[in-house]
């Protein structure tokens, strides 16, 4: 199939799904010889138009996983803001070194309903939100690298494509209810309430919260203050250049150290064609 233009459609809140997703997309228009563009939608003012595409592009939609699927704040979105109009997807999904679970076939599915043609699709390890103990560093060189051999086979794949491929086949089941998180002791853990607190000796009403955070819920006026829904992505405390966001929630921080205990060996990334 002829394809003139890659496109690389990322949420990355705290940028490795960014990283892998974009490499993708570039390794892949390198294979091609064809221009590569960026469509960053972690914002919410990025999420209030409709990105159509056509059956000459070729599109790398990267996100997240959240509790083993979607993030669930997205997923609307996603159904409803792209319009593959027959084009070709790329579906890439990163998680923290636990599991990627259903997350790609949701995200592969959600693909399909939008009117792309999944041709491929890959799960890559990239270091968790919650902890710099898990996946520390990652995507590393050798991941960047192993999306890149990526990219070359599904270009490779599509260019010696007669028609339209097959629907790629990913493990994991789109409808399967959300992982549930657990605390040390075992028993869920119930955090969906919390919500990151300030440190108002360290604040100094930058504002790089506000523009940072992916729901915009937090308030201009004083960055101390969360009335809008918060998703626990951690960008205001990853990017807080002054350490002043942090996390209190006993439930929540027991559900880290239970993740710190128990998945701590470096997982895999896992690619389908």
């Amino acid at each position: 199939m002829e394809i003139q233009k890659v496109w690389a459609v990322y949420w990355s809140p705290t940028g490795g799904c960014r990283r892998v997703t974009e490499t993708v997309a570039e390794a892949a228009a390198a294979r091609l010889g064809v221009p590569w563009e960026c469509v960053d939608i972690t914002l919410p003012q990025a999420r209030e138009r409709v990105y159509l595409f056509a059956e000459t592009d070729l599109v790398v939609v990267g996100t997240p996983t959240y509790a083993g699927k979607v993030p669930n704040k997205l997923l609307p979105w996603l159904q409803s803001g792209l319009r593959g109009n027959g084009a070709l997807a790329v579906a890439v999904v990163v998680f923290g070194n636990r599991s990627y679970d259903n997350s790609l076939a949701e995200l592969c599915a959600t693909l399909e309903g939008d009117g792309f043609h999944t041709a491929a699709a890959g799960a890559f390890v990239a270091q968790h939100a919650f902890t710099d103990e898990l996946a520390y560093g990652r995507p590393g060189w050798s991941d960047l690298f192993e999306a890149k051999s990526f990219a070359a086979q599904a270009a490779d794949k599509v260019r010696q494509a007669a028609g339209v491929p097959e629907p790629v086949r990913v493990p994991g089941d789109p409808a399967a209810p959300y992982y549930v998180p657990k605390g040390t002791d075992g028993q869920p853990a119930k955090f969906l309430k919390a919500k990151p607190k300030t440190k108002t000796s360290r604040c100094n009403g930058c504002g790089a919260c506000v523009r940072m955070c992916p729901m915009g819920a937090i308030d201009p006026q004083d960055p101390s203050n969360v009335p809008g829904t918060c998703i626990k992505c951690q960008a205001c405390v990853r990017k807080c250049t002054k350490q002043a966001k942090y996390f209190d929630d006993e439930a929540f921080l027991s559900h880290v150290v239970m993740l710190e205990a128990h998945f701590k060996d470096p997982k895999e990334n896992e690619t389908f064609l």
